[in-house]
């Protein structure tokens, strides 16, 4: 069967499969995989990979292991977390632009900032921040009409709107007139500094590689721009009064190691924020893209979505409780299409998983990509199916659904991100029908998050009042 076969298959008969990269073979060898990873990570894998409970490997001379299992993914994030700690590859790609943020930290300093930090993202603190989501939605509504009927990017529509929630919900003000700068770090990084080269893999931490000085002249003008932001926020703060300032910025400042009565230093600050702006915005703006391409190749899902959308817009509220069918087409959305579609890890000494033998130093590898789609876990993986996560279906395994971790390192922005998507989803689809232009396939491409290969255009027309 084609591509556009798949495409315009009708939802009620059959569920849409939406394409994905070819297989690579099962014998792939280092040199082979360090290619392709350079390209699309996600193109690495061969079937095994989605039908094995472990696939053990080789990779520039240590052992690897996939895990697809559930106990031994709890046994890794969970169990002996604090024997698996982030690979020095993982460390010299993400330190230059999340600094000792919390994605980074290790053992006391990281344990530290989770407990400093949880107070301002608990569940308690998200309708402080609901009416910033909102607002920014609504302007980004606003914007959108003017393209109606017109063929429009939705990709860089979301990295805007997600950019501008960012910005509201940290600082308190629109950071548009910062959007040009801060998405040309981004880019930047990701186009040049982003994906591992050889040597990122092979010399030890001390060592610096050819990239790790091109990083560090990026992680001093990125810094310098993250200051720029703070001192901004401290001036608008300064102005009109902290206390008035409802935003997460404010609830950083004000936070306090509970053991420590310690609070972040400006560097620290400085970290915490690069992470959340740009772990929020980045993986928001995706799931939010992946989310319409679905349901503009999903017609009748679409058509159901905007009907629960719009029954909760006569309300007068957008409440997320309301929102059970959006909600679910997010889940189903980051099974097919998980923000973070890797976490690698490097043992810090000998364990036992699923029956091999982990030596010190060898690499882990729990792939959200290849567990959302493993064909022992998961009936018809590769289909797109927004039931499995409405309520009374029975639940996945919490070990093998993991679209921001499990265990202690979960994602402590997880309950934002899903608050913030499920209303922005809910407000753009009760607004617009949105259909593609452009048939040809958008095919997953594995970076740092999973990214669209290109950005299809899409055309969007107001609903009936």
């Amino acid at each position: 069967m084609s591509i556009a076969e798949i495409i315009d298959m009708p939802a009620a008969h059959a569920p849409l499969i939406p394409p994905r990269p070819p297989l690579a073979p099962d014998d792939l060898s280092s040199l082979g995989r360090l290619a392709l990873i350079r390209r699309n990570a996600i193109a690495t894998w061969g079937q095994r990979a989605y039908e094995d409970d472990v696939v053990p490997g080789r990779f520039f001379g240590r052992s690897s292991f996939i895990l697809n299992t559930p106990d031994a993914i709890r046994h890794v994030l969970v169990e002996n977390y604090e024997n698996y700690t982030r690979t020095p590859a993982g460390i010299r790609v993400l330190r230059p632009i999340l600094g000792e943020g919390l994605l980074l930290a290790e053992g006391r300093a990281w344990k530290n900032q989770r407990r400093t930090l949880a107070p301002a993202f608990a569940p308690r603190a998200i309708p402080l921040l609901v009416p910033h989501m909102l607002a920014a939605t609504d302007d980004a509504i606003t914007a959108l009409r003017e393209q109606c009927g017109q063929p429009v990017d939705l990709r860089e529509a979301m990295q805007r709107l997600t950019l501008d929630i960012a910005g509201r919900t940290m600082f308190s003000f629109e950071i548009e007139k910062h959007g040009a700068a801060l998405r040309g770090f981004v880019n930047d990084y990701g186009d040049r500094l982003a994906q591992p080269r050889l040597l990122d893999l092979i010399l030890p931490m001390g060592w610096p590689s050819p990239s790790d000085l091109s990083r560090a002249l990026f992680r001093r003008r990125w810094t310098r721009f993250m200051q720029k932001l703070i001192a901004e926020r401290r001036a608008k703060g300064a102005v009109e009064g902290d206390g008035a300032l409802h935003d997460l910025f404010g609830l950083m400042v004000a936070a306090r190691d509970p053991e420590t009565n310690e609070a972040f230093t400006d560097e620290q600050l400085g970290d915490q924020v690069s992470t959340m702006i740009l772990a929020g915005h980045e993986t928001t703006a995706t799931a939010l893209f992946w989310s319409l391409y679905l349901l503009a190749l999903d017609p009748a899902t679409q058509e159901k979505l905007a009907a629960e959308a719009r029954r909760a817009r006569a309300s007068g509220s957008f409440d997320t409780a309301r929102l059970t069918f959006t909600r679910a087409v997010l889940d189903e959305t980051m099974r097919l299409y998980p923000p973070a579609f890797l976490i690698v890890r490097a043992a810090a000494g000998p364990d036992t998983l699923a029956g091999f033998h982990v030596a010190s130093r060898d690499v882990v590898l729990i792939s959200p990509w290849l567990l959302h789609r493993h064909e022992k876990l998961w009936d018809q993986p590769n289909a797109f199916r927004p039931s499995r996560f409405l309520p009374g279906a029975p639940p996945p395994d919490r070990f093998a659904y993991l679209p921001f971790g499990v265990g202690p390192r979960v994602c402590i922005g997880a309950q934002f991100a899903l608050t913030e998507a499920t209303l922005a989803l809910a407000k753009l689809i009760a607004e617009f029908n949105v259909e593609l232009i452009d048939r040809a396939p958008v095919v997953p491409v594995g970076v740092v998050t999973t990214q669209p290969d290109r950005s299809p255009r899409f055309r969007i027309s107001r609903r009936d009042p």
